[in-house]
């Protein structure tokens, strides 16, 4: 088998369609373009090392479908992952999408930092969140940079929970459309302290946003929006030393014979297969996949799964209690276009009238009645172009607590299977009893929610975490395996607790931490 060199040729992204051979040699592997993946590709953009980013899709098309509610929700153009199965092996459609840019292509650009207690160990209702191998103070510096590079606008002070900043915002909050300004000011009547959310898109002056109705779960058809191919993907690309090759799945790692260091990755495109060899292998795939790549990469050396001789890989699993909640003013319109700029953060911490965390509140971006339609079918489109019209919508998200019986396994068919029953669930349920009364004491006649099961699982983490003890953890602070020294999980597989808060800014800023910091150049 002749080794190919990408590098030898002008072409920085080789598609699905290229034929490059059967090996392909590089300095640095990176196995997923996700925010996790293209971060840390664009960290090492402009070393001396060859980085070559793996995908196994392919770019996601820009088209007039971007924009259409039916399509992207009822017909579900643009859902390309394959079942996963649920405890009970009965197959859900995972919310992940397999592009360059990972699910971020299809994300509602919500960036906000971890609090600071977010990184120390949290007692709750039921149970505690542990502390983190790390400080917020050691992540600061790269949060600054992350909010750089994915271009967040947002505003400090008005959140009561807003975490120590050595630099501002890159730019300005987003303004509120009227009807949001308003919404606002009946949050303030109730001594509550509503804050502008830290949102990324091109908002520049010049920039490419132009705020549209299909922001929070469409991709982007005019390229605004904050994802990790916009903003991570193709800066890498723009430095001679990173490539990319799509419509590739790696499926396996292979060590050395002592199982020391992994050797190759073994992939399939377009039907054969494909040997990559590198000096470092990054593994970004989401904390489920990537949990996934590790157990099906067993060997001699690693009888239990790649890196797993604590029998943590795939434990710990957390995903977010998450409710959607939807309130209508029946006596009022809301003709508002960009309505996801508007957060809530009183219930974050302990306070005056709760003696545990209860979580965050956050506006969605508007639902329309096709979106309505995908999840109520059988509910007539009249009925639900009358609610959409007046409704306006918040995501209430409480922090789901480490357990080891979550966890991803191996199913029959070698897909993830994922073991998953929400805890922390007395928080959660408080957190919506506020909500619902926040909402009706600013003049919304009718507050329905629904609490979101396994299927949700944008905010996927856990699988893998790090710490400073390889019996209690897999992968080490700078998310290198205990066990396997040129292997690093760079996704938000090592997440020790999840917090209440959105986690691709974090993520991003240990790609960056990483990359920096993590020895990662061979």
């Amino acid at each position: 088998m002749n080794p190919t060199d990408l590098w030898s040729s002008s072409a920085q992204v080789q598609s699905s369609a290229a034929d490059i051979g059967q090996v392909v040699h590089c300095d640095i592997l990176v196995i997923g373009t996700g925010m996790g993946g293209a971060t840390i590709a664009r960290a090492l953009a402009g070393s001396q090392a060859r980085v070559l980013l793996v995908e196994q899709g392919d770019f996601l098309p820009r088209e007039r479908e971007n924009w259409s509610p039916a399509d992207v929700f009822e017909r579900g153009r643009y859902k390309n992952a394959a079942p996963w199965t649920d405890s009970a092996g009965r197959p859900f459609q995972p919310g992940v999408y397999h592009y360059v840019g990972g699910s971020t292509k299809m994300f509602g650009a919500c960036l906000p930092r971890f609090r600071e207690e977010d990184f120390t160990a949290v007692e709750h209702w039921e149970g505690s969140s542990p502390a983190w191998p790390f400080s917020y103070a050691d992540l600061e510096p790269h949060y600054t940079v992350a909010e750089q590079w994915y271009q967040v606008h947002g505003s400090p002070g008005e959140d009561p929970t807003e975490p120590q900043r050595s630099q501002p915002y890159p730019f300005p909050a987003l303004p509120h459309e009227p009807y949001v300004a308003h919404l606002r000011e009946r949050l303030l009547q109730q001594n509550l302290h509503p804050y502008a959310l830290a949102m990324g898109v091109d908002r520049r002056p010049g920039g490419t946003c132009i705020r549209c109705r299909t922001c929070d779960g469409f991709p982007c058809m005019v390229g605004a929006k904050s994802d990790a191919e916009m903003c991570a993907v193709r800066p890498a690309l723009a430095q001679d030393n990173v490539r990319l090759l799509t419509g590739t799945r790696v499926v396996r790692l292979d060590t050395d014979h002592a199982g020391g260091r992994v050797v190759r990755a073994q992939a399939e495109r377009n039907g054969a297969t494909l040997e990559l060899r590198a000096g470092t292998f990054v593994v970004s795939c989401g904390a489920v996949a990537s949990a996934a790549l590790l157990l099906s990469s067993e060997s001699s050396a690693h009888p239990q799964g790649l890196a797993n001789s604590s029998g943590l890989v795939g434990r710990g699993y957390m995903q977010h209690n998450n409710t959607a909640l939807l309130a209508v003013d029946l006596h009022r319109s809301n003709p508002t276009w960009f309505q996801k700029t508007l957060g809530v953060n009183d219930y974050y911490r302990p306070g005056p009238t709760t003696s545990y965390p209860l979580g965050n509140l956050q506006l969605l971006g508007k639902l329309q009645a096709s979106m309505l339609k995908a999840a109520r079918p059988r509910v007539p489109r009249p009925l639900l172009d009358a609610v959409s019209s007046r409704s306006v919508e918040w995501w209430v998200m409480s922090e789901d607590l480490p357990d080891d019986r979550n966890r991803i396994v191996l199913g029959p068919t070698g897909r993830p299977q994922v073991h998953w029953q929400p805890t922390n669930t007395r928080a959660h349920r408080e957190l919506i009893t506020r909500a619902r009364q926040m909402m009706r004491r600013a003049g919304y006649q009718l507050v329905a929610t629904e609490t979101l099961g396994v299927e949700t699982d944008s905010h996927q983490c856990g699988t893998l975490r790090a710490g400073e003890d390889p019996a209690r953890s897999v992968l080490d602070p700078y998310c290198r395996t205990h066990d396997v020294r040129n292997l690093f999980v760079v996704d938000a597989s090592f997440f020790p607790s999840s917090a209440a808060m959105n986690p691709a800014l974090t993520v991003a800023a240990q790609a960056i931490r990483v990359a920096r910091e993590g020895e990662v150049l061979p």
